[in-house]
């Protein structure tokens, strides 16, 4: 293993395969508390979030429970899968629909999500600016929300929606302060002077 960008990687072949690297993910016995994802094809653990990025999460969660149909979850644990870009996240949150569960043994599609949300670390911040952004636009998630409290120092939460080509298009960016509203079918309005900055 090697330090990168504040997270561990795991060494694997070039020219693994997504089953390979999905059991070699499986397999990978992490500290408990640490995330386990592959991001372009290389297996990170990262470490336990801090309790300003925890807070956040928890914020967001009440939000969202306020707004969504009884039928409806919201995972900080679930897997996401874009074997198109070859990656497997943990979202720090994620709403899914009950109907789309997966059948025993599959992963869970990126792409059946309703709205994932990513909370940025110190340490690898890039993964949910660049990576996941690419992965989930690409799976065509409906809606991926990124709170970036280590935006050059200017904290910002930015939406981005209808995926195409396997891009986002921005539909909304706040600093911290401002408000930021998730559209229909969750009509939610966010004050981002909640949440925590370190």
């Amino acid at each position: 293993m090697e330090t990168a960008m504040g997270a561990l990687t795991v060494d694997h072949e070039p020219e693994q395969g997504w089953d390979d690297l999905v059991r070699l993910w499986k397999e990978k016995d992490a500290p408990e508390g640490y995330k386990v994802e592959i991001i372009e094809g290389i297996v990170t653990v990262s470490p336990s979030p801090s309790w300003d990025h925890n807070s956040t999460a928890s914020i967001i969660q009440r939000r969202l429970f306020a707004v969504i149909p009884e039928e409806w979850h919201i995972f900080q644990t679930q897997e996401a899968a874009v074997p198109g870009r070859m990656g497997l996240y943990i979202p720090d949150l994620m709403v899914a629909a009950e109907e789309d569960r997966p059948a025993p043994g599959e992963l869970f599609p990126a792409s059946r999500a309703k709205l994932v949300v990513e909370i940025t670390s110190r340490g690898n911040a890039n993964h949910d600016r660049i990576a996941k952004t690419h992965g989930y636009a690409q799976a065509g998630v409906p809606l991926y929300l990124l709170l970036d409290a280590w935006h050059s120092g200017r904290p910002t939460a930015t939406l981005y929606g209808e995926p195409e080509g396997g891009t986002f298009r921005v539909l909304q960016s706040v600093e911290y302060g401002g408000k930021l509203t998730l559209p229909p079918p969750f009509d939610l309005t966010i004050d981002t002077a909640e949440f925590p900055v370190s």
